[in-house]
């Protein structure tokens, strides 16, 4: 599943304010400057603090890299 392109220009992180990035490998939201990550499900991004997982250095060095 995709995310429409339009939605994740105007998605945030909630806890950083900082612009998102999707991994569709995992399904997941980004954010670079928090370190977490978020669940897509059912096509929903799950935008909540206490859902969001800590990305691993190794995830967070892929992004960098781009």
């Amino acid at each position: 599943m995709t995310l429409d392109p339009k939605l994740l220009e105007i998605l945030v992180c909630p806890v950083s304010k900082a612009p998102l990035v999707y991994r569709r490998e995992a399904d997941e939201l980004w954010c670079v400057a928090s370190g977490l990550s978020y669940p897509i499900r059912d096509g929903i991004p799950v935008l909540l603090a206490e859902e969001a997982r800590e990305l691993t250095r190794e995830e967070l060095d892929s992004v960098v890299r781009g």
